[in-house]
C-alpha cells in the first residue's frame, strides 16, 4: 500500500514505519489513519519479523497533532479522533511482533505517544521529548495516561503531565521514557542491528514474551499467571521448541521457523 504521510521499507527481516509529513510530522486525520494501516501491513508480511517506528525527517520525529485541526473541534469530533488513537494503541498492544522505536529531534505529543507502546525505545542524543498537552487543556490521548502510569509510576507520571515540560534524551532515559540513547549519527544503524538480532530469534517465543508481559501487566497476578501457563503449553507444541532443545543438546545452531 502507498502512504501519503509515511515511508515504509524492509531490510534483513526488519520493517520500518517512518513518519513523513513535512515539515514537522504534525499528525492529521489521514496520517492518524495511515499509521495503524501500515502496522497491519507489516504484521501481515511474513518477511518482517521486527517492526521499527521512526521518522524520515531530519530534525523532527513529530510535533504531535496538527493543532489547526482542533480549532473549533466539538466533542463528537474528538470522539472520532480518540477512536482512531485507541485503535492504534490496541493494534500496538496486540502486536505479535516486537515493536521498537528510533526517536530523534523534536518528539512531542501524539507522534511520540504512539511509541510509548513499543517494547524498547531508542533515542538519539539530539532528541527533545515531552507531553505539553496541558498547555492546550487536553490530555495526551494515545493511551498515554495509562502507558505513563505503568512506565513511570503514578507520582512521576502525574508530575510529568502536570508540568508539560520538554526534556532531553538523557533526562527521558533517566525517567524511564527512553531505554537506550545513541549519538544521532549511529541511531538508525544501532536500531537496525538490534532489530536484526531479534529477527533471528524464534518468532513464536518472542510473541509469547510480548503477549504475557504486555497484556499480563494490566491484569491481576493470577490472571497473568494464566497467560503465562497457556503460552508455555502452546510453545511446547511448536517446532521451534523441539528445534531449540535439539540444537542445545547437539551444540549446534538452531534453524528456527
Amino acid at each position: 500500500m502507498d502512504f501519503q504521510n509515511l515511508r515504509t521499507r524492509k531490510h534483513d527481516r526488519v520493517g520500518w514505519i517512518e513518519y513523513h509529513r513535512p515539515p514537522v510530522n504534525a499528525v492529521d486525520w489521514e496520517m492518524l489513519r495511515e499509521i495503524p494501516s501500515a502496522l497491519e501491513e507489516m504484521l501481515g508480511d511474513s518477511e518482517v519479523r521486527v517492526i521499527v517506528f521512526a521518522s524520515a525527517l531530519e530534525k523532527y520525529f513529530s510535533v504531535g497533532a496538527d493543532l489547526k485541526l482542533f480549532d473549533g473541534m466539538k466533542p463528537e469530533d474528538m470522539r472520532e479522533w480518540m477512536t482512531l488513537c485507541h485503535d492504534l494503541v490496541g493494534k500496538m498492544r496486540r502486536s505479535s511482533k516486537p515493536l521498537l522505536a528510533a526517536v530523534h529531534g523534536t518528539a512531542v505529543g501524539a507522534g511520540f505517544e504512539a511509541v510509548l507502546h513499543c517494547d524498547i525505545r531508542f533515542a538519539a542524543t539530539d532528541a527533545r521529548i515531552g507531553q505539553p498537552e496541558v498547555n492546550i487543556a487536553l490530555l495526551p490521548g494515545v493511551g498515554t495516561t495509562q502507558a505513563l502510569a505503568r512506565l513511570l509510576g503514578r507520582p512521576r507520571a502525574i508530575r510529568f503531565l502536570y508540568e508539560g515540560a520538554i526534556v532531553s534524551a538523557q533526562e527521558a532515559a533517566d525517567m524511564g521514557l527512553i531505554d537506550v540513547v545513541h549519538p544521532r549519527e549511529q541511531l538508525l544503524e544501532e536500531v537496525q542491528s538490534y532489530a536484526r538480532s531479534l529477527a533471528m530469534k524464534p518468532a513464536k517465543c518472542l510473541a509469547a514474551i510480548r503477549r504475557t508481559i504486555t497484556l499480563g501487566g494490566s491484569v491481576s497476578f493470577d490472571e497473568g499467571l494464566r497467560l503465562e501457563f497457556d503460552a508455555e503449553v502452546e510453545l511446547a507444541g511448536t517446532r521451534d521448541f523441539q528445534e531449540g532443545i535439539r540444537a542445545f543438546l547437539n551444540k549446534s545452531q538452531p534453524d528456527w521457523e
